[in-house]
């Protein structure tokens, strides 16, 4: 038909998303979190894993954490590495309405938002102003970082490899070599059983935790 527009096609990508606080009602942020995940345009809430008490890492004083992941279905009609980015800003922006504020390494937080797989791809991508950590006020290393998905620490830390086996326990992310639920007991192995304790799951009619007994 004369003056018509070649139809984009839509594609579907599965992403899943890391979820962590551990600074005033951590288990409330993060139920936050989760409704601003499922307000975004063109994204799909899948799944929540349990809600996770974990100890924290790292050399800082602090109290324990509250984690879990989310599966979204991110249906973009641009390249890939635009929608990856895209995602990220959103988390980031997230973050900031939520409260989070600049920390050091490994220390406290508000909320933290991560990127942790994006279908079955491995990228390496420059962030853009908008997708940058908040942290880059006060450390340095922060402002230059990659996007790098899957997350290269991800594979190593039982705080994220429990909820993400929750959700895909059969999942090979590109590089791994080994399910999630294979690191997931490889991890545990190292960091001990009581390192993460399962708390509460999702219900998702009231779009908010519920204590496990």
């Amino acid at each position: 038909m004369a003056g018509s527009f070649p139809r984009v096609r839509a594609h579907r990508t599965m992403a899943h998303v890391g979820l962590g606080a551990n600074m005033g009602d951590a288990a409330r942020t993060l139920r936050d979190a989760i409704e601003a995940l499922c307000a975004l345009p063109q994204v799909r809430l899948v799944g929540v894993s349990r809600l996770y008490a974990t100890a924290p890492v790292g050399p800082v004083a602090q109290p324990e954490f509250r984690n879990a992941a989310a599966t979204l279905e991110v249906t973009r009609e641009d390249g890939l590495d635009a929608a990856a980015l895209d995602l990220l800003g959103s988390l980031k922006r997230i973050e900031r309405t939520l409260g989070r504020r600049p920390r050091e390494r490994w220390g406290p937080r508000e909320v933290d938002l991560d990127l942790l797989v994006f279908g079955r791809n491995r990228l390496e991508l420059d962030r853009p102003p908008g997708g940058r950590s908040i942290d880059a006020a006060v450390d340095r290393g922060a402002a230059a970082r990659l996007l790098q998905v899957p997350h290269p620490e991800a594979r190593e830390r039982l705080f994220v490899l429990a909820p993400l086996a929750d959700l895909v326990p059969g999942l090979v992310p590109p590089g791994w070599g080994e399910t999630v639920e294979h690191a997931r007991r490889r991890r545990e192995r190292v960091e001990g059983p009581l390192a993460v304790r399962p708390i509460a799951r999702w219900d998702a009619r009231a779009g908010d935790w519920v204590p496990i007994r």
